[in-house]
């Protein structure tokens, strides 16, 4: 099921020598999310960690506040052209009492591995309320500890050493530990993942803990962390003008440019500690 990596042969050509050999390439493969049979997104993903998946992209669609809220998650009728499940196919069954998500506002719910929210319909379709607040996370973490993350979920990246083509995203704490990580060839579905997990573990809102994401800050990212009631995230990328915008609307951290002691704080200094008057 769901290869994370896939070898293929390549060619390498440099100045000094040109030779043939096989090649680690990150896995990409779609994934349709149904919701009590009905098809709600597809979403191309590096397999693995699906069900966290779904539970972290329903979490930020509104959809869900706790683990009970599912009753059931199974892989379903994906099959190859050799009848063999393909786990590409994960329906979602809703506890009893749990509304289905909104049909009322048009969206294309196709999402590529780069975009989480590219068929939204309208800006303020995207711009969902969270059930817990993030401005009220009273998580606070030094510059010190924030300066020796990057490294930390480096280390933690295997898939990456391997490909060098996944993104991460993990939650750490005021020590800088790191409670989980996933890693992607979507950055939110990396995100998603994470959160996925954090809602099994009963860990929502995660006003506890910290998001730190490999690459860039976007506004989706924002939202996601937003809808978990995270109220810091760190961004070893840049963050963009709409992430920032987002981020103090909702009395949130936004660090971008992590890079060694080196870093942007962007909104919500009073969660960075040791800063200077």
């Amino acid at each position: 099921m769901g290869r994370v990596t896939v070898r293929r042969p390549v060619r390498k050509i440099s100045a000094t020598r040109d030779v043939r050999r096989p090649d680690a390439l990150a896995a990409e493969e779609p994934l349709e999310i149904r919701v009590g049979g009905k098809a709600l997104a597809v979403t191309m993903r590096t397999p693995g960690n699906d069900v966290e998946l779904a539970h972290g992209f329903l979490l930020s669609e509104g959809v869900l506040a706790s683990r009970e809220d599912i009753a059931v998650a199974r892989y379903c009728d994906g099959v190859d052209d050799q009848g063999r499940n393909t786990y590409n196919v994960l329906d979602i069954a809703l506890a009893e009492g749990v509304a289905p998500p909104e049909t009322g506002v048009e969206r294309n719910f196709y999402t590529t591995s780069s975009c989480g929210v590219c068929g939204k319909a309208a800006l303020d379709a995207v711009k969902l309320r969270s059930r817990f607040s993030p401005e009220k996370s009273e998580f606070a973490v030094s510059t010190d500890v924030l300066s020796k993350l990057p490294d930390t979920l480096r280390a933690h990246q295997k898939v990456f050493s391997s490909t060098g083509g996944l993104h991460a995203a993990a939650l750490f704490d005021d020590e800088g530990n790191l409670a989980v990580v996933r890693e992607d060839v979507g950055r939110h579905n990396a995100v998603d993942k994470v959160l996925g997990w954090a809602l099994q573990e009963s860990r929502i809102p995660a006003a506890d803990a910290g998001l730190l994401v490999s690459g860039r800050a976007s506004f989706e990212l924002v939202q996601k962390a937003a809808m978990a009631g995270i109220g810091l995230l760190a961004a070893v990328s840049a963050p963009s003008s709409l992430a920032a915008e987002l981020a103090e609307e909702n009395g949130m951290t936004l660090i971008g440019f992590l890079r060694g002691d080196s870093m942007n704080l962007y909104t919500g200094e009073q969660r960075v500690l040791g800063l200077g008057s």
